[in-house]
């Protein structure tokens, strides 16, 4: 089993790389898991560890996490006062022309393990920004299309609805790919039979928060790159890429090592 990559450690925070498929901790949404992030993690740096925000059993990429219960107060405080920046990069099914903000409020999901089952739930505010990164053209036949037409962008959700970036993506008509609860099944076959994606094509790429405790307010701003599995975004940027936007040039979205 591979260990947790860690890109940040100190005293009071960690900073992990969440491979996709792995639960964040316990839930009833899937009993059958025996493997959680939390467990994991604490037996491989031997110290309890405090969730302070989750990222979807299928979606990889960045989590903070407290080493006390203290500092996990101090994070969750930023989290729901909507201080920490969260950055996406996600594939998703057609063109998506320009930059936009999703205002479209999304309806409580509860969970069995930690709500209240008999509450109603209750439409919430939820804001996501987007900005596309680049087109993509595959010289595939899909549907009654004669090509694949997808986007690469990059996703920044302001409040933290559950599923919200899948769930307003799917809304604006542009679903991830690899999504099987909100997505487009035909899209994701596409995908997997062309290019070997077999997973929700979303990566948590970065964080930015004030450190908790060192006394000064420390921004910190941590990066990850995709993972191995989506490695072939990269080979269909450099074949089949037919409009690339700016943004794109200010992220790197993989190490040399995880290139085809």
């Amino acid at each position: 089993m591979q260990p947790i990559p860690v890109l940040y450690r100190d005293s009071d925070i960690i900073v992990v790389h969440k491979p996709s498929g792995l639960l964040v901790h316990r839930s009833l949404i899937d009993k059958r898991e025996t493997e959680f992030l939390v467990q994991r993690l604490r037996d491989q740096i031997g110290q309890y560890v405090y969730s302070v925000h989750r990222l979807d059993k299928p979606t990889s990429g960045l989590l903070v996490m407290a080493l006390s219960s203290e500092v996990a107060r101090q994070l969750s405080a930023q989290f729901e006062q909507q201080l920490v920046e969260k950055r996406y990069v996600a594939l998703v099914r057609g063109f998506v022309n320009e930059a936009q903000c999703i205002d479209y409020p999304l309806l409580e999901k509860l969970d069995k393990m930690t709500d209240n089952m008999d509450k109603v739930p209750e439409s919430k505010p939820a804001i996501s920004y987007l900005e596309p990164l680049a087109h993509l053209e595959l010289p595939f036949p899909v549907s009654k299309y004669q090509t694949g037409r997808f986007s690469l962008v990059e996703l920044s959700p302001k409040t933290g609805r559950k599923h919200q970036l899948r769930r307003h993506m799917a809304h604006i008509r542009h679903p991830i790919i690899g999504d099987t609860t909100h997505g487009d099944g035909k899209q994701n076959r596409y995908i997997s039979e062309h290019f070997g994606i077999r997973r929700l094509a979303l990566c948590a790429k970065m964080l930015g928060f004030k450190h908790p405790t060192d006394g000064k307010h420390t921004s910190l701003k941590i990066e990850t790159m995709l993972d191995d599995d989506l490695g072939a975004i990269q080979l269909a940027l450099d074949q089949f890429c037919v409009k690339q936007f700016d943004a794109l040039s200010d992220i790197r979205l993989f190490t040399d090592e995880n290139l085809f």
